[in-house]
């Protein structure tokens, strides 16, 4: 009996496990584009993290904490001045690793370093490392075979968004949502119609949709134009949503000429394209949407690649209304049980792949 009290007692005076953050911090998230910073640093909240990003004097990217050693104004409104980046607040110099430069009238051998992040520049891309920088492996960075190669053309844009990040990704693995809130552009009653199959392994969670013999939409009539093909000519379309870690999301998309092989016809019968979509967390309830679209036919069209960019900029810009508005709501009633349909299956299954990354990097080496 003793022996049992005294466990109970030992149980009892352990400390709560903290609450773990709704990401995975060991990853690599885009925190940005290279103009971003070709004025000077840059300040955001990555996963929690203030940062700030700049370009140091051997032309490579750095992320450092975004607060001054000295006083801790944030040293995103300094300045860049021989590749060091200066406190706009007292003059304080840090280099790219974050260590202090110099100070006017100081001598600054003992003067504690800025946090440094893993940074890196890849793909047309700034990416950052929020958790331990000596794990970042540019190894573990998501392949994007399409930005390296000439047979493809990209054009996209950024928004931010007052919403959970993983809202976005349970937006984009259900694209039910582009009948109705998409109707003018993309969206089309056979997308409700289509049955929707998800599967799931270690790498990705995939859903998809095919509609043979339809008619296109708006956007995908433009495209057809674009790719020298009818219009009004009937069509097989296809929605494959691919969900990785840690909350990237690529949907092929595409039109092409009925019968001739939808997702598998030959590029002269169609126009397909990969709709990109890297989610980057910023706080609980916001987060970075960096938007695009990478396409296989008319790659030399830049007045093509406008007009898809400003037609995805409006679509995404009713997502942003519509998610910023649920996200309101769920925050007025948290409590409120949500339904899982089978139209919610990507969503679902991303989300346990990210619950099971997050609980990894929890875990004890003995749990794991």
């Amino acid at each position: 009996m003793e022996g049992e009290t005294q466990t109970m007692t030992r149980a009892a005076d352990r400390p709560a496990p903290a609450k773990l953050a709704p990401w995975p911090r060991n990853a690599w998230y885009v925190a940005g584009t290279p103009d971003e910073i070709a004025g000077g640093p840059l300040g955001r909240t990555i996963c929690g993290e203030r940062m700030v990003l700049f370009r140091g004097a051997d032309g490579e990217v750095a992320a450092l904490e975004d607060f001054c050693p000295h006083r801790g104004a944030p040293l995103s409104l300094g300045f860049l001045r021989d590749g060091e980046l200066v406190c706009g607040y007292h003059g304080l110099a840090v280099n790219c690793r974050g260590k202090v430069a110099g100070m006017p009238g100081q001598k600054v051998g003992g003067f504690p370093s800025a946090r440094r992040f893993a940074a890196l520049e890849r793909y047309g891309f700034l990416w950052v490392w929020p958790g331990d920088a000596d794990s970042a492996d540019p190894a573990a960075l998501h392949p994007l075979a399409w930005a390296e190669s000439d047979e493809w053309a990209y054009g996209g844009g950024y928004y931010h968004i007052a919403c959970d990040y993983r809202l976005m990704i349970d937006n984009l693995m259900d694209l039910t949502h582009e009948t109705y809130v998409h109707a003018s552009s993309i969206g089309q009653k056979e997308i409700d119609e289509a049955p929707v199959r998800t599967r799931a392994d270690a790498r990705e969670v995939v859903t998809s949709r095919f509609m043979d013999g339809v008619k296109a939409p708006p956007f995908w009539q433009m495209a057809l134009r674009g790719a020298g093909l009818p219009a009004d000519a009937t069509v097989d379309r296809w929605q494959v949503c691919r969900f990785s870690l840690p909350s990237h999301v690529m949907i092929e998309v595409g039109v092409a000429l009925e019968g001739r092989g939808g997702y598998d016809a030959p590029d002269a019968v169609k126009a397909s394209s990969i709709v990109v979509d890297f989610i980057t967390p910023e706080t609980e309830t916001s987060h970075h949407y960096f938007w695009g679209m990478a396409r296989r036919f008319a790659v030399a069209d830049t007045a093509l690649t406008d007009t898809i960019r400003e037609g995805q900029g409006k679509i995404f810009g009713e997502d942003l209304e519509m998610l910023e508005s649920q996200q309101a709501n769920l925050s007025r009633w948290p409590e409120r049980r949500l339904l899982k349909l089978n139209i919610d299956a990507g969503g679902v299954r991303s989300r346990m792949m990210i619950d099971r990354a997050i609980a990894a990097e929890g875990a004890t080496p003995a749990e794991v």
